[in-house]
């Protein structure tokens, strides 16, 4: 028999900037419920944090708790200042956490909790935060992003805690791995609507693509431009998914290659027929490198050809070296012994963790395209409006400030910006941080599809999973692991090491298996292949059409002076919009004939 909610939101509504972000809001949590929170950034997840902790308060409905309950919300951004070390925001917590509670949680992180909270770094003050939360002994958890900036071992640790854990919680994370190995439930949170379904994250993706199918047929008796609307987010949802299952296949088979190069030692020497041609593809070789600091080795003996297309992961627990490596494959740090070649024709892109160059009084168009209409995108010039779509934001965002954006939202315009830079290698230093799964979703789609060299430094384990071609795994002592494959392969070869040859790991139940094969292409006539290479331009600058006429019939003057030439872009913009509409399902057609 079910047992009744210890907290529940009954007819909740909350107002934002003269709007509803939410309306006719129900939620009723369970004593051992393990809820995911789903939704892209800026629908309001943390919002709705807030209102279960009680922290703001709603505009109308019914909040009720079971007496006595005791909700702890670890923040994804918790406030230090004001704490001289971090044992003292530890002991801060709303319901008085015990010292020695405190204190066994860190030991078992690894945090020295006398630290002074000014110098700490993001992993230790998200350690500490983790303590202050658990030993307040909660039955109600929230966590949002509770992996950040956190080591595999630490997000291990915490993955084991939660599984012995004897109440409820709600967890927002764009951490896959961590979502299907926790959840039993989903909240889905869109366009200001609550959803639940009784499925942990596992089965999420499925259920979405039912619920936007059910619209789609809800649709055809309403009018053609909701109609439209409606198969477009069904469809694109679809079409994306079907086109990711392809860039997987091809990962696994760059993959399969590679394990073909590594040699039985495993060692990072990489073999291949014809050795010449492999080292005219070389833009990076490293040969017998090592790095200490001190007494402290933290690269020894280590040896890798990084070719052009590589996509490398690097992981590791803090402190392990990770950065170090990086440095030392692009440069910017020299090995002790060792040599390491770089290509004279790399030119770089660094997109770091700190977000550091987004200033918050600029407007996203300043920081897309110096405040001008147009961007050049890896050569191509395109529409700011139409690249901010690209990226999944409303063009209407174009003039607004840095500042006023979430962290997510700010995390996809930094990528948005360095993505249209011309460069044929990419360095990502903890890209996942703050982005949602449909945004994490169109990152692995734009390293898919980069033609050049992808560093990645990360611990979300599905995204590197889905990203990499190999992965170096270091230990902390020195030895780097190179392993073709991404994380689950390189976890697979530290618990069942083998000797002998390297193969690529099995696929394990937390990493996607590769798809079928996907069926032939049907035969595309001549005009059928100039549409598919040709309408992706057309659409374009369709889009760039439209936006320069809405942008023209803002003027509120326009209608009053000149109401002909008013009528006429009205009537220009209309024909766009229809073209564009043909465009785009005629595209869509041809696209999933080619990739089947």
């Amino acid at each position: 028999m079910a047992q009744p909610p210890i907290l529940s939101l009954e007819n909740y509504g909350l107002q934002q900037g003269g709007r509803w972000l939410f309306e006719d809001l129900d939620l009723h949590i369970g004593p051992r419920d393990r809820l995911a929170l789903i939704g892209r950034n800026g629908v309001g997840k943390t919002t709705l944090m807030r209102l279960i902790d009680d922290r703001i308060e709603a505009d109308r409905g019914e909040r009720k708790t079971k007496p006595g309950l005791r909700i702890v919300f670890l923040e994804q951004e918790p406030d230090f200042s004001g704490f001289a070390t971090l044992m003292d925001f530890a002991l801060s917590g709303d319901h008085a956490p015990a010292v020695h509670e405190v204190e066994s949680i860190a030991g078992q992180l690894g945090i020295d909790m006398s630290r002074p909270a000014e110098i700490a770094s993001g992993g230790e003050k998200r350690r500490a935060a983790i303590a202050r939360a658990l030993a307040q002994d909660p039955d109600l958890l929230l966590l949002d992003e509770p992996t950040n900036h956190l080591d595999l071992s630490a997000i291990d640790w915490l993955e084991d805690w939660l599984n012995r854990y004897k109440g409820a919680f709600v967890t927002i994370s764009h951490d896959r791995t961590f979502l299907k190995r926790l959840t039993k439930a989903t909240l889905w949170l869109d366009r200001g609507h609550l959803r639940r379904k009784e499925v942990g994250f596992g089965g999420y993706e499925a259920w979405e693509e039912q619920v936007y199918a059910e619209e789609a047929r809800a649709a055809e008796k309403l009018d053609a431009k909701l109609k439209l609307e409606a198969h477009w987010l069904e469809r694109g949802v679809t079409a994306r998914r079907k086109r990711n299952q392809g860039r997987l296949e091809k990962l696994y088979q760059m993959r399969a290659a590679r394990a073909a190069m590594i040699s039985e030692a495993g060692t990072a020497k990489l073999r291949l027929a014809n050795d010449q041609e492999f080292k005219s593809k070389s833009v990076i070789v490293a040969e017998q490198v090592s790095k200490s600091f001190g007494d402290r080795p933290i690269i020894k003996n280590f040896t890798l050809r990084i070719q052009r297309g590589d996509r490398i992961g690097v992981v590791g627990a803090n402190g392990a070296g990770k950065t170090t490596l990086l440095k030392l494959l692009t440069g910017e740090l020299a090995p002790d012994t060792g040599t390491i070649e770089i290509s004279k024709k790399l030119s770089g892109v660094m997109i770091d963790q700190q977000r550091s160059l987004m200033e918050p009084d600029r407007t996203v168009r300043q920081v897309l395209a110096e405040g001008g209409d147009w961007i050049d995108v890896r050569g191509t010039r395109k529409h700011v409006q139409a690249y901010l779509k690209d990226f999944l934001f409303d063009p209407k965002i174009v003039e607004s400030k840095v500042g006023v954006l979430s962290g997510g939202e700010r995390s996809r315009l930094l990528l948005a910006r360095e993505f249209a830079r011309t460069a044929n290698l990419l360095v990502l230093d903890e890209p996942t941080n703050d982005l949602d799964l449909e945004t994490l979703d169109l990152l692995q789609e734009v390293i898919a599809d980069f033609d050049g060299t992808v560093l990645i430094v990360s611990h979300d384990r599905d995204f590197l999973d889905r990203t990499v071609t190999i992965t170096l795994g270091l230990d902390g002592t020195g030895k780097v692991d190179v392993v073709a494959g991404g994380y689950a392969d390189w976890e697979a070869k530290r618990r069942q090491p083998v000797v002998g040859k390297t193969k690529a790991a099995a696929p394990s139940p937390d990493r996607p298996a590769p798809p079928p094969a996907p069926p032939r292409s049907a035969k595309l006539s001549y005009k059928d292949k100039r549409d598919y290479e040709l309408l992706p331009a057309r659409i374009e600058e369709l889009e760039a059409a439209i936006a320069r006429g809405e942008e023209i019939l803002s003027d509120p003057e326009l209608y009053t002076a000149d109401p002909q030439k008013f009528a006429n872009i009205s009537k220009g913009i209309e024909n766009a919009r229809t073209e564009k509409e043909a465009a785009e399902e005629r595209w869509l057609e041809l696209a999933e004939l080619v990739e089947g």
